[in-house]
């Protein structure tokens, strides 16, 4: 038997609440043969512009080779930030190339303003559930994290108009508007303007995440939210969900009076963003390629959704809830009362299918529940085989909490 030696580090107090993804492990699970996998958040690699960007590597390194491999500036390849200062208007934002912080996918975004704005023990709102990815950027920083209460229609105006009561000196409210992962939900218009009010009357910024906007299935996205109140705003984006995550590239659009210290920030922790892929990047979207290429996927994905939502209806057990979405990847599960989708998981897999418990998704009181399913990576028979193996999996528990019953 082996034993790890001691360490002779001592580890910060913010490392210690560190924890490994949940979504990550269990992505780990599922790279075992024969498992249908609807727990991972990847976009469809069949969505990828493969030969796009190789003619785009070749382009960036036979005109600007030099340029392209070498140190970049760390607010971002300056064409970039042009393209998206432009594509944001679409959604009612009027941004100067100068709010645009290219980043190291969107992730980093949320790191960059946890490290600016989050100090031990202040509070930070989240809505509930919220995205696990953003609770583990900002937990190393001891935020005191507060549930705002949510619907179906995204976070309540009301929770947010009582945050100076509830928790006086909130940073920040994270909020993503559209097709949340993992609930699927998007904010109607008037949620939208009545939680913006809300905000401002109460002096909370705004952290608005929105990787999934573009991947609408019934109707294009409303306004943002920082279209709202810009100046109480930070907008982050990616283009993980539109043309390939392998590039990790994203950014935020922040005030000029916020801008400076998140490049600082940015700084910090890595100069810059690799300056060939923005090249890259550029060079495959310039000239309206993104608007021939997304409607494609959200074909695909949309096709992807109406067989799982057929699934859902054939094979899931009576007293499962959830609603169709009407954007994004994922459906949100609530199963029947008794049963517990963390204790289900093994079972699961066992059985042939995976998916991610809801309970990582909430700051305070989770829902032991929940589960979220994705539905962009497998193809229809696909998502009907394994929905059809996770309804046996449902049912089985079912006879068996009847049967073991007092």
């Amino acid at each position: 038997m082996t034993t790890t030696p001691p360490s002779a580090f001592h580890l910060a107090r913010r490392a210690a609440r560190m924890n490994p993804s949940v979504i990550r492990e269990i992505l780990k699970v599922t790279e075992k043969p024969g498992i249908l996998s609807m727990a991972g958040g990847l976009p469809s690699s069949d969505t990828f512009p493969v030969e796009e960007i190789k003619a785009a590597c070749d382009r960036v390194l036979t005109q600007n080779p030099r340029e392209a491999l070498q140190y970049a500036a760390s607010e971002g390849f300056a064409p970039l930030r042009e393209w998206v200062a432009a594509r944001v208007a679409s959604l009612g934002m009027t941004v100067s190339p100068d709010q645009v912080l290219v980043t190291s996918g969107s992730q980093q975004g949320l790191d960059l303003v946890g490290k600016i704005l989050c100090d031990a023990g202040a509070p930070v709102a989240v809505e509930t559930p919220t995205y696990l990815g953003a609770l583990q950027a900002f937990t190393p920083f001891e935020p005191n994290f507060v549930s705002l209460e949510s619907d179906e229609q995204g976070v309540s105006p009301a929770a947010l108009a009582r945050l100076p009561h509830d928790a006086p000196g909130t940073r920040f409210a994270y909020l993503l508007p559209n097709y949340q992962n993992p609930t699927g939900r998007v904010m109607s218009a008037q949620r939208r303007i009545d939680a913006m009010e809300a905000a401002r009357t109460a002096g909370v910024p705004v952290i608005e995440d929105n990787p999934y906007g573009d991947l609408w299935y019934d109707e294009p996205p409303l306004p943002s939210l920082s279209s709202l109140w810009p100046e109480g705003s930070v907008y982050l984006g990616s283009f993980s969900k539109v043309l390939t995550p392998g590039f990790r590239l994203g950014f935020l659009i922040a005030p000029q009076s916020l801008y400076p210290k998140l490049l600082q920030a940015k700084q910090a922790a890595d100069l810059h963003t690799p300056g060939f892929n923005q090249r890259v990047v550029y060079e495959v979207i310039r000239n309206g390629f993104l608007d021939e290429h997304v409607p494609k996927i959200r074909a695909l994905y949309k096709a992807n959704r109406d067989a799982m939502a057929e699934a859902l209806k054939q094979h899931l057990p009576a007293g499962c809830e959830y609603q169709t979405p009407k954007g994004g990847m994922f459906f949100w599960i609530r199963l029947p009362e008794g049963l517990d989708a963390m204790d289900l998981l093994p079972k699961a897999v066992d059985a042939g299918i995976a998916f991610v418990p809801g309970a990582a998704f909430y700051a305070q009181a989770p829902d032991p529940r929940a589960l979220r399913l994705s539905f962009v990576t497998l193809t229809p028979p696909q998502i009907h085989e394994g929905v059809a193996i996770l309804g046996r999996v449902l049912r089985e528990a079912l006879d068996g909490a009847i049967e073991h019953a007092p």
